[in-house]
Formats: structure tokens, C-alpha cells, sequence
């Protein structure tokens, strides 16, 4: 590839990646949800309806969750001790479920948008 195209292939590649969304940078409502050993806390997060919003996961038990929710088609693993996070999609007011897939013993929690 000669120096000119590939210069040439280079600028469309930065100017490309300059208009993309940078959705994990971006400031969203952000919600911190904890988990230990089957306990989601807390059971109930309200947030706005019609934007987007970020869920921190942090597991602080001793054994490994899953964020599960079939109604938003979302889910995630942590091991013991770890955490990450969520971006959501805007959601219609209404409540929604989630729970612990490897805690199925316990109630389900829920997001209420509003």
C-alpha cells in the first residue's frame, strides 16, 4: 500500500471514529445496585423514563452473581469481589424485574421508570 492511500485510509478511519457515540464516556443518571449472596440492594431503583441510564453492578459476596432481566433482555456476570456496569436504551414508563440468576432462591427486584 503506497504512503498516500494509506495516509488517505487513516484520515477516514479518525474522522469516522470522531462521529461515533462514545456511549461509555457519556454522563448518564447512574444508579449503584449491590449484591451479597442472593441480597439485591436496592430492591426498587427509580429512574427517569424516556433516557438513557447507567446501572453500576457491585457484588460484595462470596460467591458469583448474574444481573438477569428477561423483560430488557440484559445480563451480566461478576465473580466475587468485582464490579462493572449497564448502559440502558430509554425504557417506557413501567416497572421492570431483575434478579440473581445464581440466587434464584431470593425475590426478584425491580426498575420503576418514571
Amino acid at each position: 500500500m503506497s504512503q498516500l492511500a494509506f495516509l488517505s485510509f487513516f484520515a477516514g478511519f479518525v474522522l469516522l471514529a470522531a462521529t461515533l457515540p462514545a456511549t461509555a464516556d457519556q454522563e448518564y443518571p447512574t444508579f449503584e445496585v449491590h449484591f451479597s449472596n442472593g441480597i439485591v440492594s436496592p430492591s426498587v431503583i427509580e429512574v427517569p423514563a424516556n433516557s438513557r441510564f447507567k446501572l453500576e453492578l457491585r457484588n460484595e459476596g462470596s460467591t458469583p452473581i448474574e444481573f438477569e432481566s428477561t423483560a430488557l433482555r440484559k445480563e451480566k456476570v461478576l465473580a466475587p469481589g468485582a464490579s462493572s456496569f449497564i448502559v440502558f436504551h430509554p425504557l417506557d414508563p413501567g416497572n421492570y424485574a431483575f434478579f440473581d440468576d445464581f440466587h434464584l432462591d431470593m425475590p426478584p427486584a425491580r426498575i420503576v421508570a418514571r
